[in-house]
């Protein structure tokens, strides 16, 4: 197991720094959700941020916090539509 270190290019730093200590891990976290590549969870522990305060962050960066799948609603759509024909 290889371990990874992060160097950033003085540009990124003097960008970075006016938005708080831990702004790179929030932006390469973010980028990580948005790429589909770790859940909206694993992107805001390894932010360190609370689930409430990374959809914060999110909204206020990107105009958008939690991106929830068309599947995913199609599916709960079918399950509630289940659930009402056999009376539950």
């Amino acid at each position: 197991m290889s371990m990874y270190s992060l160097q950033l290019k003085p540009e990124f730093i003097e960008i970075l720094q006016p938005l708080g200590a831990n702004a790179s891990d929030f932006f390469f976290a973010a980028s990580l959700y948005h790429a589909h590549k770790v859940s909206f969870a694993a992107a805001a522990a390894l932010a360190d941020l609370s689930f409430e305060e990374f959809n914060y962050q999110l909204r206020g960066h990107f105009g958008q916090g939690l991106i929830v799948q068309d599947e995913t609603i199609m599916e709960d759509i079918a399950t509630v539509q289940e659930c009402v024909n056999s009376g539950l």
